[in-house]
């Protein structure tokens, strides 16, 4: 069960990733806190707990994975945490050499939705 602060925080999450025009996706997990106005301390790991709870709606809903938005300002792909809930959901196969693929087969359906 999540906070209310955190579920505002999900939805405030979610209105910035649908609004953001597809030449400016994916960003980072601090541009997504600096978006948000997040101060220290813990705001990647708030950025970080928000996606999750995005990550769980979008499963329940059936559609794309909307955190795929968000990556790792050291490279293309998300942080680790995504590809473990990812796989817990039921959405990512469960072999790690199969996470980078899957993440941009879901960026794509994200992109397209």
């Amino acid at each position: 069960m999540i906070s209310s602060e955190q579920a505002t925080l999900a939805l405030r999450l979610r209105a910035l990733l649908t609004q953001l025009p597809s030449e400016a996706v994916p960003i980072t997990y601090q541009q997504a806190a600096e978006a948000l106005g997040l101060t220290p301390p813990g705001t990647i790991q708030r950025v970080a707990m928000a996606l999750e709870a995005l990550m769980r709606e979008d499963v329940a809903a059936g559609r794309p994975l909307i955190a795929a938005l968000v990556v790792s300002r050291r490279g293309d792909l998300p942080r680790q945490g995504f590809f473990e809930l990812a796989v817990a959901l039921g959405r990512f196969p469960a072999d790690p050499a199969q996470h980078a693929a899957a993440y941009r087969h879901e960026l794509a359906q994200v992109m397209a939705s």
